[in-house]
């Protein structure tokens, strides 16, 4: 019998896996077509190794994934071995989160119904569990908070990007200064596509490749914000851009994409650790500096200079039309699109700490007051407060209401 079945699933099988890598084959072999990347009369055969001239292979890239786990290596040294002392340092205390006593009925309501209950819910829930309606607001407040990052954890991711987009600013000028591209634009494009790949250029590609992989493996465990597609679709056109101009050499307009954008960001981050640490005043001079070089950056040099030599200026030095030109500009235009949308929030912001005078100092679009002058990140969850203690609940309501609950039990939960 096991031969038979054998003797007759081998042959459709073996047609099966055939056909797939037919199909395989056919898809790569389109992706790879000369005429999608390279401009006429050139072949990928033209940018093999030659005379001292060394030029990007598409299989390098997959060095990124390996180098991606680096990057969360070195993300996890520094965010314990140096953001939490720098945070002590600055007087950031991590606050111990109040656990809400075991309920095995809110427990479930909280996973499978809804993290917000409404006031009727509640209600049911109370008359269900013998606690006062208090108790069971608390309850849910102290659950949600158990799922909302700390001020530190926050610090930690803010000190670790800005360790990279500091260290990776730094690098950039360092391998850009002397390069005539870097002052002169249209030199982006002399003599494309027969352009020696430096080895500062390919580690520069590497690790800010590696760097947004890192952040896309962590998007899961990092903190939520409001923007988190936005973060998404910014993570992943910045590694299909980059991937792309490695590909097809564009490699030096490329470099240029990168140092623009990380010029601004590693002030951003400075800002958001000191406005964690409640330093007002140096988080004031970090933002407006962060507001500056940001509409500087991605405001006027992109769009006038990074997207006039992407589109237009390219255009001198071939004749023919390439798809590369869409696959490369569309990622470019998006972005532009995103360096818009956070522009305005920024925007928003300077108009209320400049003009309006609302706010008692400047936060970014992921920092604002409430009543209490307490700054909050926009684009996070708030963390709720407790009034009472668990404890004084009972002692208040416990003999009205039948708070039927241990000492000892609401001793572990109380402030």
């Amino acid at each position: 019998m096991y031969l038979f079945f054998a003797n007759t699933l081998a042959p459709s099988l073996t047609e099966t896996l055939q056909r797939m890598a037919y199909i395989l084959k056919t898809l790569n072999s389109w992706f790879w077509w000369e005429s999608l990347w390279m401009p006429a009369n050139c072949t990928w055969a033209d940018l093999e190794d030659r005379d001292g001239l060394v030029f990007p292979k598409p299989y390098q890239l997959y060095a990124t994934i390996p180098f991606a786990f680096v990057m969360l290596m070195a993300r996890f040294l520094i965010e314990r071995y140096v953001a939490i002392p720098l945070a002590k340092a600055l007087g950031l205390k991590n606050v111990t989160r109040v656990k809400p006593q075991p309920n095995a009925v809110l427990e479930n309501y909280f996973r499978k119904c809804t993290k917000h209950p409404s006031q009727s819910e509640i209600q049911g829930l109370a008359k269900k569990c013998n606690w006062t309606v208090h108790l069971v607001e608390k309850w849910f407040r102290r659950r949600r908070n158990l799922e909302l990052p700390t001020l530190l954890r926050k610090f930690q991711e803010a000190c670790w990007r800005f360790s990279f987009y500091l260290t990776s600013s730094i690098a950039g000028l360092i391998f850009l200064y002397d390069k005539p591209w870097f002052y002169d634009i249209w030199q982006v494009w002399a003599g494309y596509p027969f352009q020696s790949l430096l080895p500062s250029q390919y580690w520069y590609y590497m690790a800010e490749i590696s760097f947004y992989w890192s952040l896309l493996f962590t998007l899961s465990t990092d903190t939520k914000r409001k923007d988190f597609m936005a973060h998404v679709v910014h993570h992943v056109a910045a590694i299909v851009l980059l991937a792309c101009s490695w590909c097809s050499n564009y490699v030096r307009i490329g470099s240029l994409v990168m140092i623009v954008h990380d010029a601004a960001d590693f002030w951003l981050e400075s800002a958001k650790m000191f406005n964690y640490a409640r330093w007002e005043k140096t988080c004031n001079v970090l933002f407006v500096i962060f507001s500056v070089v940001f509409f500087i950056t991605r405001i006027v040099l992109f769009p006038f200079w990074i997207l006039r030599g992407t589109l237009y200026l390219c255009s001198y030095y071939s004749s023919t039309m390439v798809i590369a030109y869409f696959i490369y500009n569309v990622p470019l235009l998006i972005l532009q699109g995103l360096h818009l949308y956070w522009g305005y929030f920024v925007l928003k912001i300077l108009n209320k700490f400049i003009f309006l005078k609302v706010l008692k100092r400047p936060t970014p679009a992921w920092a604002k007051t409430d009543g209490k002058n307490e700054l909050k990140d926009d684009r996070s969850d708030d963390e709720e407060e407790d009034s009472l203690t668990d404890n004084e609940e009972c002692t208040k309501n416990g003999s009205k209401n039948g708070c039927n609950v241990s000492r000892r039990q609401l001793l572990n939960n109380s402030h």
